[in-house]
Protein backbone atom coordinates (compact mmCIF):
# COMPACT_ATOMS: atom_id res chain seq x y z
CA UNK A 1 0.00 0.00 0.00
CA UNK A 2 1.39 3.27 -1.11
CA UNK A 3 1.98 5.83 2.05
CA UNK A 4 -0.12 8.41 -0.14
CA UNK A 5 -3.53 5.62 0.52
CA UNK A 6 -2.47 5.56 4.16
CA UNK A 7 -2.54 8.71 4.27
CA UNK A 8 -6.00 9.25 2.81
CA UNK A 9 -7.16 6.56 5.20
CA UNK A 10 -5.88 8.54 8.45
CA UNK A 11 -7.21 11.36 7.34
CA UNK A 12 -11.09 9.79 6.85
CA UNK A 13 -10.59 8.01 10.21
CA UNK A 14 -9.82 11.07 11.98
CA UNK A 15 -12.95 12.73 10.42
CA UNK A 16 -15.26 10.48 11.39
CA UNK A 17 -13.88 10.23 14.89
CA UNK A 18 -14.64 14.56 15.17
CA UNK A 19 -17.76 13.93 14.00
CA UNK A 20 -19.20 11.48 16.08
CA UNK A 21 -18.03 14.18 19.14
CA UNK A 22 -19.89 16.74 20.23
CA UNK A 23 -18.73 20.37 19.27
CA UNK A 24 -16.47 22.02 21.45
CA UNK A 25 -17.62 25.27 23.27
CA UNK A 26 -17.64 28.25 21.38
CA UNK A 27 -17.58 26.50 18.03
CA UNK A 28 -21.10 25.53 15.92
CA UNK A 29 -21.50 22.80 13.07
CA UNK A 30 -20.46 22.81 9.61
CA UNK A 31 -23.59 24.50 7.99
CA UNK A 32 -25.34 26.92 11.13
CA UNK A 33 -22.80 29.39 11.15
CA UNK A 34 -20.95 31.06 13.84
CA UNK A 35 -23.02 31.92 17.40
CA UNK A 36 -22.33 35.41 17.78
CA UNK A 37 -21.53 36.06 13.19
CA UNK A 38 -25.13 35.48 11.33
CA UNK A 39 -24.68 35.19 8.01
CA UNK A 40 -25.40 37.61 5.76
CA UNK A 41 -29.39 38.56 5.25
CA UNK A 42 -30.95 36.74 2.42
CA UNK A 43 -32.50 40.08 0.20
CA UNK A 44 -36.06 40.29 0.01
CA UNK A 45 -37.91 38.26 -2.81
CA UNK A 46 -34.64 35.84 -2.98
CA UNK A 47 -33.19 37.63 -5.71
CA UNK A 48 -30.03 39.23 -6.34
CA UNK A 49 -30.33 43.15 -5.50
CA UNK A 50 -27.55 43.99 -7.76
CA UNK A 51 -30.20 43.10 -10.40
CA UNK A 52 -33.16 44.71 -9.09
CA UNK A 53 -34.59 43.09 -5.90
CA UNK A 54 -35.47 44.47 -2.76
CA UNK A 55 -33.41 44.21 0.07
CA UNK A 56 -34.70 43.03 3.08
CA UNK A 57 -35.37 46.52 5.32
CA UNK A 58 -32.04 47.43 7.50
CA UNK A 59 -32.90 46.27 11.52
CA UNK A 60 -35.59 43.79 10.19
CA UNK A 61 -33.06 41.11 8.69
CA UNK A 62 -32.75 37.66 10.34
CA UNK A 63 -29.89 34.79 9.49
CA UNK A 64 -31.18 33.27 6.68
CA UNK A 65 -32.12 29.27 6.82
CA UNK A 66 -28.90 27.58 6.62
CA UNK A 67 -27.32 25.49 3.97
CA UNK A 68 -28.07 22.04 3.94
CA UNK A 69 -25.87 19.18 2.89
CA UNK A 70 -27.19 15.92 2.09
CA UNK A 71 -28.78 14.25 4.98
CA UNK A 72 -30.38 16.76 6.71
CA UNK A 73 -27.82 18.40 8.11
CA UNK A 74 -25.13 15.53 7.60
CA UNK A 75 -22.19 16.11 5.62
CA UNK A 76 -21.87 14.12 2.34
CA UNK A 77 -18.94 12.44 2.71
CA UNK A 78 -19.59 8.84 2.62
CA UNK A 79 -17.27 7.96 5.19
CA UNK A 80 -19.23 9.81 7.74
CA UNK A 81 -22.47 9.41 6.61
CA UNK A 82 -24.73 7.84 9.77
CA UNK A 83 -23.19 10.75 12.37
CA UNK A 84 -26.04 11.77 14.49
CA UNK A 85 -26.57 15.61 13.25
CA UNK A 86 -26.52 18.49 16.46
CA UNK A 87 -29.68 18.91 18.37
CA UNK A 88 -31.43 22.32 20.19
CA UNK A 89 -28.83 24.99 19.83
CA UNK A 90 -28.80 27.47 17.01
CA UNK A 91 -30.61 25.62 14.35
CA UNK A 92 -33.90 25.35 17.00
CA UNK A 93 -33.95 28.72 17.66
CA UNK A 94 -32.85 29.69 13.57
CA UNK A 95 -36.33 27.68 12.31
CA UNK A 96 -38.81 29.72 14.64
CA UNK A 97 -37.06 33.12 13.75
CA UNK A 98 -36.66 32.33 10.14
CA UNK A 99 -40.76 31.42 10.29
CA UNK A 100 -41.24 35.00 12.31
CA UNK A 101 -39.04 36.69 9.58
CA UNK A 102 -41.27 34.98 6.37
CA UNK A 103 -44.33 36.40 8.00
CA UNK A 104 -43.36 39.53 8.95
CA UNK A 105 -42.11 39.95 5.02
CA UNK A 106 -44.75 38.94 3.36
CA UNK A 107 -46.90 40.77 5.66
CA UNK A 108 -44.33 44.02 4.60
CA UNK A 109 -45.40 42.97 0.89
CA UNK A 110 -48.74 43.61 1.44
CA UNK A 111 -50.16 47.05 0.49
CA UNK A 112 -51.48 50.10 2.92
CA UNK A 113 -54.60 50.81 2.21
CA UNK A 114 -56.54 53.65 2.92
CA UNK A 115 -59.96 54.16 2.36
CA UNK A 116 -61.88 57.67 2.24
CA UNK A 117 -65.90 58.40 3.68
CA UNK A 118 -64.54 55.44 6.02
CA UNK A 119 -66.55 56.56 8.78
CA UNK A 120 -69.76 55.68 7.28
CA UNK A 121 -71.89 53.60 4.40
CA UNK A 122 -69.66 52.12 1.86
CA UNK A 123 -66.71 53.07 3.08
CA UNK A 124 -67.06 51.99 6.91
CA UNK A 125 -68.69 48.34 5.33
CA UNK A 126 -65.20 48.58 3.53
CA UNK A 127 -62.75 49.18 5.81
CA UNK A 128 -64.25 47.00 8.58
CA UNK A 129 -63.43 44.19 5.90
CA UNK A 130 -60.05 45.43 5.15
CA UNK A 131 -59.33 45.54 8.92
CA UNK A 132 -59.29 41.66 9.57
CA UNK A 133 -57.69 41.00 5.59
CA UNK A 134 -54.97 39.03 4.90
CA UNK A 135 -54.73 40.41 1.31
CA UNK A 136 -53.99 43.88 2.38
CA UNK A 137 -51.11 45.19 5.05
CA UNK A 138 -51.92 48.07 7.16
CA UNK A 139 -55.61 49.94 6.91
CA UNK A 140 -55.65 54.00 7.45
CA UNK A 141 -59.71 55.18 7.46
CA UNK A 142 -59.63 58.48 6.55
CA UNK A 143 -62.98 60.91 7.09
CA UNK A 144 -63.93 64.11 8.56
CA UNK A 145 -64.75 62.18 12.05
CA UNK A 146 -63.30 59.39 13.38
CA UNK A 147 -65.42 56.09 12.75
CA UNK A 148 -65.42 52.91 15.34
CA UNK A 149 -63.53 50.72 13.58
CA UNK A 150 -60.73 49.24 15.73
CA UNK A 151 -57.69 47.67 14.31
CA UNK A 152 -56.51 50.96 11.75
CA UNK A 153 -55.43 54.27 11.82
CA UNK A 154 -57.53 57.05 12.05
CA UNK A 155 -56.23 60.67 9.94
CA UNK A 156 -59.02 63.16 9.94
CA UNK A 157 -59.16 65.41 7.22
CA UNK A 158 -62.27 66.05 4.09
CA UNK A 159 -61.19 64.76 0.92
CA UNK A 160 -61.45 68.03 -0.72
CA UNK A 161 -59.23 69.65 0.89
CA UNK A 162 -55.86 69.93 -0.56
CA UNK A 163 -53.97 68.83 3.06
CA UNK A 164 -55.17 65.11 1.91
CA UNK A 165 -51.77 64.97 0.43
CA UNK A 166 -49.90 64.59 3.86
CA UNK A 167 -52.46 61.87 5.32
CA UNK A 168 -51.30 59.94 2.65
CA UNK A 169 -47.85 59.34 3.18
CA UNK A 170 -46.88 56.04 3.61
CA UNK A 171 -49.71 54.43 1.64
CA UNK A 172 -49.81 52.12 -1.50
CA UNK A 173 -53.55 52.28 -2.12
CA UNK A 174 -56.13 54.45 -2.14
CA UNK A 175 -60.04 53.53 -2.16
CA UNK A 176 -62.26 56.59 -2.75
CA UNK A 177 -65.98 55.72 -1.55
CA UNK A 178 -66.71 59.36 0.01
CA UNK A 179 -69.87 59.93 -2.14
CA UNK A 180 -72.77 62.15 -2.17
CA UNK A 181 -75.83 59.59 -3.80
CA UNK A 182 -79.07 60.99 -2.01
CA UNK A 183 -81.50 61.73 -4.78
CA UNK A 184 -82.64 64.45 -2.25
CA UNK A 185 -79.42 66.34 -2.31
CA UNK A 186 -79.22 69.76 -3.55
CA UNK A 187 -77.53 69.13 -7.45
CA UNK A 188 -75.11 71.83 -7.21
CA UNK A 189 -73.68 71.12 -3.73
CA UNK A 190 -73.57 67.30 -4.20
CA UNK A 191 -72.01 68.06 -7.97
CA UNK A 192 -69.43 69.97 -6.36
CA UNK A 193 -68.84 67.68 -3.43
CA UNK A 194 -68.38 64.90 -5.65
CA UNK A 195 -65.98 66.00 -8.43
CA UNK A 196 -63.90 67.86 -5.88
CA UNK A 197 -63.42 65.37 -3.62
CA UNK A 198 -62.70 62.83 -6.42
CA UNK A 199 -60.09 65.18 -7.87
CA UNK A 200 -58.31 66.11 -5.06
CA UNK A 201 -58.28 62.37 -4.23
CA UNK A 202 -56.26 61.93 -7.48
CA UNK A 203 -54.00 64.86 -7.20
CA UNK A 204 -53.15 63.98 -3.77
CA UNK A 205 -52.92 60.36 -4.57
CA UNK A 206 -50.07 61.64 -7.54
CA UNK A 207 -48.42 63.90 -5.28
CA UNK A 208 -47.98 61.56 -2.48
CA UNK A 209 -46.62 58.51 -4.63
CA UNK A 210 -49.62 56.40 -4.33
CA UNK A 211 -49.12 53.58 -6.61
CA UNK A 212 -52.89 52.85 -7.06
CA UNK A 213 -56.34 54.65 -6.78
CA UNK A 214 -58.88 52.87 -7.04
CA UNK A 215 -62.78 54.61 -7.87
CA UNK A 216 -66.19 53.72 -6.93
CA UNK A 217 -68.97 55.21 -9.64
CA UNK A 218 -71.71 52.68 -11.35
CA UNK A 219 -73.13 50.57 -14.32
CA UNK A 220 -75.37 53.72 -14.58
CA UNK A 221 -72.73 55.55 -16.79
CA UNK A 222 -72.82 53.00 -19.92
CA UNK A 223 -76.70 54.59 -19.78
CA UNK A 224 -79.76 52.65 -20.52
CA UNK A 225 -81.16 51.84 -23.50
CA UNK A 226 -84.32 50.17 -25.21
CA UNK A 227 -81.41 48.47 -27.44
CA UNK A 228 -78.77 47.96 -24.92
CA UNK A 229 -77.64 44.50 -24.99
CA UNK A 230 -77.99 42.18 -22.11
CA UNK A 231 -75.63 42.01 -20.70
CA UNK A 232 -73.23 45.03 -21.65
CA UNK A 233 -69.57 44.31 -21.99
CA UNK A 234 -67.09 45.87 -20.09
CA UNK A 235 -65.52 47.99 -22.47
CA UNK A 236 -68.91 49.47 -23.73
CA UNK A 237 -69.13 53.02 -24.29
CA UNK A 238 -70.21 55.42 -21.44
CA UNK A 239 -73.29 56.82 -22.90
CA UNK A 240 -75.53 58.22 -19.92
CA UNK A 241 -76.45 61.22 -20.45
CA UNK A 242 -74.24 64.40 -18.51
CA UNK A 243 -76.57 66.16 -16.89
CA UNK A 244 -77.21 67.59 -13.12
CA UNK A 245 -78.13 64.28 -11.97
CA UNK A 246 -75.95 61.65 -9.86
CA UNK A 247 -75.11 60.08 -12.90
CA UNK A 248 -73.88 62.82 -13.94
CA UNK A 249 -71.56 63.55 -11.33
CA UNK A 250 -70.29 59.78 -11.51
CA UNK A 251 -69.85 60.43 -15.28
CA UNK A 252 -67.77 63.49 -14.54
CA UNK A 253 -65.55 61.29 -12.35
CA UNK A 254 -64.97 58.91 -14.83
CA UNK A 255 -63.88 61.97 -17.21
CA UNK A 256 -61.46 62.89 -14.57
CA UNK A 257 -59.77 59.39 -14.27
CA UNK A 258 -58.99 59.17 -17.61
CA UNK A 259 -57.46 62.43 -17.54
CA UNK A 260 -55.37 61.65 -14.56
CA UNK A 261 -54.04 58.47 -15.99
CA UNK A 262 -52.81 60.06 -19.22
CA UNK A 263 -51.47 63.09 -16.96
CA UNK A 264 -49.84 60.89 -14.36
CA UNK A 265 -48.18 57.65 -15.61
CA UNK A 266 -47.22 56.03 -12.43
CA UNK A 267 -50.68 56.13 -10.95
CA UNK A 268 -52.75 53.07 -11.93
CA UNK A 269 -56.67 54.64 -11.80
CA UNK A 270 -58.94 51.10 -11.24
CA UNK A 271 -63.14 52.04 -11.43
CA UNK A 272 -65.48 49.58 -9.85
CA UNK A 273 -68.83 50.00 -11.98
CA UNK A 274 -71.57 48.19 -9.65
CA UNK A 275 -74.93 47.47 -10.43
CA UNK A 276 -78.07 48.54 -8.62
CA UNK A 277 -76.64 49.27 -5.43
CA UNK A 278 -78.44 47.56 -2.34
CA UNK A 279 -77.95 47.14 1.40
CA UNK A 280 -78.10 48.89 4.91
CA UNK A 281 -78.53 52.53 4.47
CA UNK A 282 -78.22 52.81 0.34
CA UNK A 283 -81.00 55.13 -0.90
CA UNK A 284 -81.04 55.57 -4.25
CA UNK A 285 -84.37 56.18 -6.86
CA UNK A 286 -83.54 53.10 -7.66
CA UNK A 287 -84.71 51.19 -4.00
CA UNK A 288 -87.33 53.79 -4.14
CA UNK A 289 -88.64 52.49 -7.42
CA UNK A 290 -89.62 49.59 -4.94
CA UNK A 291 -91.21 51.55 -2.25
CA UNK A 292 -94.57 52.94 -4.63
CA UNK A 293 -97.53 50.73 -4.74
CA UNK A 294 -97.16 49.85 -8.50
CA UNK A 295 -94.10 49.39 -10.97
CA UNK A 296 -93.48 51.99 -13.96
CA UNK A 297 -93.08 50.25 -17.20
CA UNK A 298 -92.93 51.65 -20.92
CA UNK A 299 -94.73 49.53 -23.33
CA UNK A 300 -92.80 47.93 -26.27
CA UNK A 301 -90.04 47.08 -24.00
CA UNK A 302 -88.96 44.81 -20.95
CA UNK A 303 -86.76 45.73 -18.27
CA UNK A 304 -84.05 43.45 -16.87
CA UNK A 305 -82.86 44.23 -13.63
CA UNK A 306 -79.57 43.28 -12.17
CA UNK A 307 -78.20 44.02 -8.32
CA UNK A 308 -75.57 44.53 -6.49
CA UNK A 309 -75.37 43.57 -2.26
CA UNK A 310 -73.17 46.16 -0.91
CA UNK A 311 -71.12 42.93 0.56
CA UNK A 312 -70.65 41.71 -2.72
CA UNK A 313 -69.16 45.26 -3.72
CA UNK A 314 -66.91 45.30 -0.88
CA UNK A 315 -65.19 42.11 -1.43
CA UNK A 316 -64.92 43.17 -4.94
CA UNK A 317 -62.97 46.23 -3.82
CA UNK A 318 -60.65 44.57 -1.34
CA UNK A 319 -59.55 42.84 -4.46
CA UNK A 320 -59.00 45.95 -6.21
CA UNK A 321 -56.87 47.48 -2.95
CA UNK A 322 -54.76 44.48 -3.20
CA UNK A 323 -53.73 44.50 -6.92
CA UNK A 324 -55.84 41.29 -7.95
CA UNK A 325 -58.20 43.37 -10.99
CA UNK A 326 -56.90 46.31 -12.68
CA UNK A 327 -58.75 48.65 -15.33
CA UNK A 328 -62.58 49.48 -14.83
CA UNK A 329 -64.54 46.46 -13.85
CA UNK A 330 -68.20 45.71 -13.36
CA UNK A 331 -69.21 44.31 -9.99
CA UNK A 332 -73.30 42.43 -9.79
CA UNK A 333 -74.93 39.68 -9.30
CA UNK A 334 -74.96 36.93 -11.84
CA UNK A 335 -77.51 36.96 -14.89
CA UNK A 336 -80.72 39.10 -14.63
CA UNK A 337 -84.52 39.10 -13.61
CA UNK A 338 -86.65 39.75 -16.46
CA UNK A 339 -89.81 42.25 -15.60
CA UNK A 340 -92.35 39.66 -15.15
CA UNK A 341 -90.10 37.46 -13.00
CA UNK A 342 -89.19 40.32 -10.68
CA UNK A 343 -92.75 41.21 -10.01
CA UNK A 344 -93.84 37.94 -9.26
CA UNK A 345 -91.32 37.78 -6.51
CA UNK A 346 -91.81 40.96 -5.64
CA UNK A 347 -95.90 41.02 -5.44
CA UNK A 348 -96.15 44.23 -7.00
CA UNK A 349 -97.54 45.03 -10.47
CA UNK A 350 -96.90 47.54 -13.04
CA UNK A 351 -98.07 50.77 -14.37
CA UNK A 352 -97.64 50.15 -18.68
CA UNK A 353 -97.65 53.59 -20.36
CA UNK A 354 -96.29 54.97 -23.76
CA UNK A 355 -92.72 56.20 -23.71
CA UNK A 356 -93.68 59.58 -24.54
CA UNK A 357 -96.39 60.51 -22.24
CA UNK A 358 -94.16 58.98 -19.54
CA UNK A 359 -90.94 60.85 -19.76
CA UNK A 360 -92.88 63.85 -20.49
CA UNK A 361 -94.69 63.91 -17.45
CA UNK A 362 -91.57 63.15 -15.16
CA UNK A 363 -89.92 66.21 -16.71
CA UNK A 364 -92.63 68.41 -16.62
CA UNK A 365 -92.90 67.10 -12.69
CA UNK A 366 -89.13 67.56 -12.43
CA UNK A 367 -89.09 71.28 -13.42
CA UNK A 368 -91.84 71.74 -10.92
CA UNK A 369 -89.66 70.56 -7.91
CA UNK A 370 -92.16 67.84 -7.47
CA UNK A 371 -89.65 65.17 -7.88
CA UNK A 372 -85.86 64.76 -7.25
CA UNK A 373 -85.34 62.52 -10.68
CA UNK A 374 -84.61 64.46 -13.72
CA UNK A 375 -86.43 62.93 -16.97
CA UNK A 376 -82.70 60.93 -17.83
CA UNK A 377 -83.14 58.92 -14.48
CA UNK A 378 -86.17 57.53 -15.50
CA UNK A 379 -84.65 55.72 -17.90
CA UNK A 380 -82.57 53.41 -15.36
CA UNK A 381 -85.98 52.22 -14.12
CA UNK A 382 -87.43 50.86 -17.60
CA UNK A 383 -84.57 50.57 -20.13
CA UNK A 384 -82.07 47.47 -19.53
CA UNK A 385 -78.15 48.53 -18.35
CA UNK A 386 -77.30 44.54 -17.29
CA UNK A 387 -73.34 44.25 -17.19
CA UNK A 388 -71.19 41.49 -17.86
CA UNK A 389 -68.71 40.87 -14.40
CA UNK A 390 -66.06 39.58 -17.18
CA UNK A 391 -63.05 40.93 -15.46
CA UNK A 392 -64.24 39.82 -11.29
CA UNK A 393 -64.87 36.46 -12.90
CA UNK A 394 -61.94 35.50 -14.35
CA UNK A 395 -59.81 36.63 -11.28
CA UNK A 396 -62.17 34.13 -9.61
CA UNK A 397 -64.58 36.28 -7.89
CA UNK A 398 -68.54 35.80 -7.60
CA UNK A 399 -71.43 37.98 -6.18
CA UNK A 400 -72.07 35.85 -3.22
CA UNK A 401 -75.87 36.65 -3.06
CA UNK A 402 -78.31 36.37 -6.84
CA UNK A 403 -80.63 38.71 -8.09
CA UNK A 404 -83.78 37.03 -6.11
CA UNK A 405 -81.58 36.92 -2.60
CA UNK A 406 -80.66 40.89 -3.28
CA UNK A 407 -84.58 41.96 -4.31
CA UNK A 408 -85.83 39.99 -1.33
CA UNK A 409 -83.16 42.33 1.12
CA UNK A 410 -84.44 45.42 -0.93
CA UNK A 411 -88.21 44.84 -0.30
CA UNK A 412 -87.45 43.97 3.42
CA UNK A 413 -85.44 47.13 3.98
CA UNK A 414 -88.33 49.52 2.35
CA UNK A 415 -89.14 50.04 6.27
CA UNK A 416 -92.28 52.04 5.22
CA UNK A 417 -91.39 54.35 3.39
CA UNK A 418 -93.91 55.29 0.24
CA UNK A 419 -92.32 56.79 -2.63
CA UNK A 420 -93.86 58.52 -6.38
CA UNK A 421 -91.74 58.89 -9.38
CA UNK A 422 -88.50 59.09 -6.64
CA UNK A 423 -89.96 61.13 -4.35
CA UNK A 424 -90.43 60.22 -0.64
CA UNK A 425 -94.17 60.71 0.84
CA UNK A 426 -94.27 61.74 4.31
CA UNK A 427 -96.40 58.93 6.79
CA UNK A 428 -99.54 61.39 6.50
CA UNK A 429 -99.37 61.51 2.50
CA UNK A 430 -99.73 57.99 3.07
CA UNK A 431 -103.20 57.96 1.82
CA UNK A 432 -102.66 59.27 -1.68
CA UNK A 433 -99.88 56.80 -2.40
CA UNK A 434 -101.92 54.35 -4.58
CA UNK A 435 -103.75 56.44 -6.41
CA UNK A 436 -100.41 58.90 -6.85
CA UNK A 437 -98.45 55.96 -7.91
CA UNK A 438 -100.48 56.47 -11.14
CA UNK A 439 -101.68 59.94 -11.28
CA UNK A 440 -97.97 61.33 -10.56
CA UNK A 441 -95.99 59.00 -14.00
CA UNK A 442 -99.10 60.97 -15.85
CA UNK A 443 -98.30 64.61 -14.64
CA UNK A 444 -101.79 65.23 -13.07
CA UNK A 445 -102.03 68.69 -11.92
CA UNK A 446 -104.42 67.40 -9.02
CA UNK A 447 -100.68 65.79 -7.22
CA UNK A 448 -98.74 68.85 -8.15
CA UNK A 449 -101.19 71.59 -6.33
CA UNK A 450 -101.73 69.21 -3.77
CA UNK A 451 -97.55 69.06 -2.62
CA UNK A 452 -97.74 72.88 -3.57
CA UNK A 453 -100.37 73.56 -1.06
CA UNK A 454 -98.66 71.40 1.73
CA UNK A 455 -95.41 73.70 0.96
CA UNK A 456 -96.85 76.66 1.44
CA UNK A 457 -98.70 75.51 4.58
CA UNK A 458 -95.43 74.08 6.26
Amino acid sequence: MSNRVAQVRHERSRGAESAALPPAAGTAPRGYGEPDSPPEPTPRGGGNPARGSDPAPSGDSLPAEPEVQAGDGVPADPAVQGAAAPQGGMAARAMPAARAFETSRAASLRPVVAVTGAAHGLGLALTTRLAESALVGRVVAIDDIRGDVSGVTWRIVDVRDPALAGRLADVDVVVHTDLDLSPDSDARTRRAFNVRGAQTVLTAAAAGAVSRVVLVTSAMVYGAQPDNPVPLPEDAPLSAESDDSVVGDLLEIEHLAERSSRAHLGLQVCIARPAALVGEGIDTLITRHFEAPRLLAVKGCAARWQFCHVDDLVSALELAAAGQVAGAFAVGSDGWLEQDELEELAGLRRIELPAGLTFGAVQRLHRAGITPAPVADLRYVVYPWVVDCKVLREAGWHAALGNAEVLELLLDQRGGHHAVAGRRLARKDATITAAGATVAVIGTAAIVRQVRRRRRGS
